[in-house]
């Protein structure tokens, strides 16, 4: 398989301006995102980020409408199988030729959007129409505003069916998390942020880590991030799983790499002695490789 089909998640499709489909690594299939931060504000600044913010965006904001028909119709061409014979998706392996899931992404950050949970609820009707019960909505968040009683009130629309959130946990320790979201924020509350929400929802913990200046975050911060899934725990988070990976996508700054193989399995043994969640590693892709 060309790595280019697990590599490249552009959100422009065609015509389509705001759903996109991709091969992720995480879903093992084909996952059919929906960009809700078209304007690519996001709260996070995060150094690894793919989203080239000099470029002016395409899209402002979103028109409710024009989403849903596009998600529809992705949703109508994957049902049917058809989208496997787009220029795209044609080498794509057997075993990955199926729809995992319709997931809220997009270039800032999904839960900021005010009609997420309308959205949640045309996406679950659409399931239904199209004959795709086992399909998953999942919401990716950096869980900063997990807290927010309207946005719990959105993301319990996911209760309907099969889903998975997706919380942001790159840091352990305060200074590091500083630098790797991008902004002056405390770890702490993002931390009881998580455990907030893993108490009404079961709650999956996306880890990145990435080389900063060719060096990885080290044992001592994947041995912290670790202590921090055992501070959810403890004050009665469920979690679902532990995803620890790498970057795939070509970063805004050239400081950031990726972690060989051999190195983010080392890290994420550490984690996964300290912890009784279980850890699944996805590993990067150098972007600059031509095959």
């Amino acid at each position: 398989m060309k790595t280019a089909i697990l590599s490249e998640h552009s959100r422009q499709f065609e015509q389509l301006r705001f759903a996109y489909p991709v091969v992720s690594r995480r879903s093992r299939g084909l996952s059919l995102g929906l960009n809700v931060n078209p304007d690519k504000v996001c709260n996070f600044d995060c150094p690894y980020c793919q989203v080239d913010r000099t470029v002016a965006p395409r899209d402002t904001s979103v028109d409710f409408d024009v989403m849903v028909a596009e998600i529809d119709a992705l949703m109508a061409l994957a049902a049917s199988g058809e989208i496997w014979t787009h220029g795209k998706f044609a080498d794509t392996p057997e075993k990955l030729r199926r729809l995992n899931d319709i997931a809220f992404a997009g270039d800032g950050e999904p839960t900021t959007y005010a009609r997420l949970g309308e959205a949640i609820r045309e996406v679950h009707k659409l399931r239904l129409k199209h004959k795709l019960p086992e399909v998953k909505i999942i919401v990716l968040t950096n869980a900063l505003l997990l807290r927010k009683p309207d946005v719990m009130d959105a993301l319990s629309e996911l209760k309907a069916g099969p889903y998975e959130v997706w919380a942001k946990l790159d840091a352990g320790t305060q200074d590091y998390f500083e630098y790797i979201a991008g902004r002056k924020l405390s770890l702490a509350k993002v931390v009881d942020s998580i455990a907030h929400a893993a108490e009404q929802l079961e709650i999956t913990i996306q880890c990145l880590f990435p080389t900063i200046d060719g060096k990885d975050p080290g044992e001592a911060e994947a041995s912290a991030v670790a202590d921090r899934i055992n501070e959810i725990q403890a004050k009665g988070g469920k979690l679902r799983l532990i995803q620890l990976y790498t970057t795939a996508r070509r970063p805004a700054t050239d400081r950031i790499g990726m972690i060989e193989d051999a190195r983010l399995d080392e890290l994420a043994g550490v984690i996964a002695a300290k912890v009784d969640v279980p850890v699944e590693v996805y590993y990067g892709r150098h972007w600059d490789s031509s095959d």
